[in-house]
């Protein structure tokens, strides 16, 4: 066996001892890489390549794939849940910047942040159903639970846009604040919650109308969701004041608990076990760990240039707006570093 038949071999089963521990993966957005992070080590365990700018990922409907947007190279990469193995490569989806499945699993959409635009897809087979071209630096999305709307932040014009999955089509499109990016829709199927990035606040918007309904304080750079898991408190980041608060949600949104995380905290997700809280640092390429109970960071692991989606590889967890749950590790900034 040659020199670079036993390197293969030794990359396969490096990237299989990792896949086959509770994993995590993290986008390095700027160097086209995904790094595989051992959660019990801490340590990265391999970085590999993927396409140019990935930015966000998502669970598959039915919970068996990871899909990886590549906006820059147009396409989807998608990894198997359990082993982390590449299964295949969806070509022809522009500028995959954001993107979600909705509720019943029957729409894929996702936001074109660079190319001004939003693409409605059968999820069966990714058949494009229409594109709407709507100015405006489209980020974030989010669904209603009957999978009848989605509803689009608009970075640059401080707006938010909802769209109709079936037609295609505009229902409305209003003003909530400055560069909103992260976006929620609670439970309640009533409010959505609007992370104002250029501001240091969340607005509640009623998804009827997009009328601005209430605004939280929070802090400079109000950013992403994540959900905490119980339908009722979400985590937010706030990437210029490089802080994490939780928000209860019941009745109105407070505050309740707030941990420092500098570099430009940006996307989160929770371990199995409920514990620990990961989150990207744009800005220090690392990843930053959270002890949920104390509130406090106990970690802290390098990894690749401005690291950006982050997802535990085995989580099971389903995506649906009806429960409350953002688009997993959806992240955005006004600048995409």
């Amino acid at each position: 066996m040659n020199r670079l038949s036993i390197a293969a071999l030794a990359f396969s089963l490096v990237v299989s001892g990792a896949a086959r521990a509770d994993s995590v993966i993290i986008l390095n957005s700027d160097e086209a890489s995904y790094s595989i992070l051992s959660r019990s080590a801490r340590t990265e365990v391999v970085r590999l390549p993927v396409g140019r700018e990935p930015h966000h990922l998502i669970l598959s409907p039915d919970g068996k794939e990871v899909l990886i947007g590549s906006t820059a190279t147009n396409e989807l990469l998608s990894l198997d849940i359990k082993t982390g193995e590449r299964k295949r490569v969806v070509k022809d989806i522009l500028d995959p910047y954001h993107l979600g499945f909705s509720p019943d699993g029957k729409w894929f959409v996702t936001a074109a942040y660079r190319l001004d635009h939003v693409d409605i897809y059968h999820a069966d087979g990714f058949r494009l159903a229409g594109r709407i071209f709507i100015d405006g630096l489209p980020s974030h999305i989010a669904f209603d639970t009957e999978s009848k709307t989605v509803f689009v932040t608009l970075q640059q014009s401080g707006r938010v846009a909802a769209f109709d999955l079936a037609t295609q089509t505009l229902k409305w499109n209003m003003p909530v604040g400055n560069a909103p990016a992260g976006i929620v829709m609670l439970p309640d199927d009533k409010r959505l919650l609007v992370a104002l990035t250029g501001e240091d606040r969340i607005v509640t918007v009623d998804p009827k109308d997009g009328a601005v309904k209430g605004s939280l304080q929070t802090g400079k750079g109000a950013h992403n969701f994540f959900p905490k898991g119980d339908g009722r408190h979400y985590f937010l980041s706030n990437r210029v004041e490089g802080l994490v608060t939780l928000i209860d949600t019941k009745d109105e949104p407070k505050v309740v608990a707030s941990v420092r995380i500098p570099g430009g905290p940006d996307c989160m997700d929770i371990t199995p076990d409920g514990r620990e809280l990961w989150v990207t640092q744009r800005f220090l390429r690392r990843v930053a760990i959270v002890d949920i109970d104390t509130m406090k960071v106990v970690g802290s692991v390098p990894v690749g240039k401005s690291p950006h989606g982050v997802f535990m590889l085995k989580s099971t967890a389903t995506v649906t707006a009806g429960a409350g749950l953002p688009v997993r590790a959806a992240s955005t900034a006004g600048d995409r570093k």
